[in-house]
């Protein structure tokens, strides 16, 4: 097993072969002597050589290795009307390109072999997803309509291990936010000093702590997560345990480990910006940013 420094530095060597002691601490935030001491470590490993990363080394990433990721993309999108009443929400076009593109343009670049759609609403236009994207599975949520996303998570709820779980009508701006490896669950939050929209809070080590509508010095949520093979493991039992219990069907999938069971898990944030993804809530917010459905 590695650390996360060694992780880290081993998954920055493996994406930018020749790198610099400087440029890692540019990106991972590590400090620079303790970036030294771990390449000289895992080149005495055999994990790096002549700066790039070794068969030893990849063998080393495997265990993080993501094996798959999970659209939740069966609702009816009601704010988004009077588009959404002929298209799935993820389907729109945003100034030229499908929503959820984005995303999956991102997963096939990262090589995660396998894809996986939750559909519902208008469930058979999905199908034009697989001429471009043929590896796509779906898997129907007959109850789309009468409860939250919980039902379309507890639809796909023995493949939450080392997987991604995304929200389908985000335009993604920064592919890279999807990796190919990572070292343990978490989920994207955006920095803010004030929110009135989903938030979340963390401790001093950047463990996710509470889950609320409206927040300061707080994270906006952001709709991309990835799951770890332990914590996925215990998503199957505990979203079941949240969507039988009393109200269970209104709540939103995540808050069963952010909320109702988060003494089970230890789930980190990713910080991203605004300039890395964008999610439409309106079709006031469409229309200012494709011009088209303004006319």
């Amino acid at each position: 097993m590695l650390t996360q420094n060694e992780f880290s530095i081993l998954r920055f060597v493996y994406e930018t072969p020749l790198c610099s002691p400087k440029e890692i601490a540019e990106t991972t935030h590590l400090p620079f002597d303790s970036i030294e001491k771990t390449l000289n470590l895992m080149c005495e490993r055999g994990y790096i050589a002549d700066g790039r990363i070794t068969d030893t080394g990849m063998a080393a990433l495997e265990p993080y290795r993501v094996k798959r990721a999970i659209f939740l993309a069966a609702g009816f999108g009601s704010r988004l009307v009077p588009i959404t009443f002929n298209t799935p929400k993820p389907l729109v076009r945003v100034n030229g390109m499908r929503m959820i593109d984005t995303l999956l343009d991102a997963v096939v670049a990262a090589d995660i072999p396998e894809i996986i759609v939750v559909r519902g609403y208008l469930s058979e236009q999905f199908d034009q997803l697989r001429y471009k994207y043929p590896r796509i599975q779906f898997i129907e949520n007959p109850g789309y309509n009468e409860s939250n996303n919980i039902s379309s998570a507890m639809c796909v709820r023995y493949l939450f291990q080392n997987a991604y779980v995304l929200e389908s009508d985000l335009i993604l701006r920064n592919p890279k936010l999807i990796r190919k490896y990572e070292y343990c669950s978490n989920f994207l939050g955006i920095p803010v000093k004030v929110t009135d929209d989903w938030c979340i809070s963390t401790d001093k080590n950047g463990v996710i702590k509470s889950e609320a509508i409206g927040g300061k010095d707080c994270y906006q949520m952001v709709g991309i997560s990835y799951w770890d093979a332990d914590d996925g493991s215990k998503l199957a039992n505990d979203l079941n345990d949240v969507f039988t219990s009393p109200g269970g069907k209104e709540r939103y999938w995540e808050q069963t480990a952010l909320v109702y069971k988060k003494e089970n898990y230890q789930v980190r944030i990713r910080e991203c910006s605004f300039d890395d993804v964008v999610e439409i809530d309106t079709y006031n917010e469409l229309k200012k940013i494709d011009k088209l459905y303004a006319l």
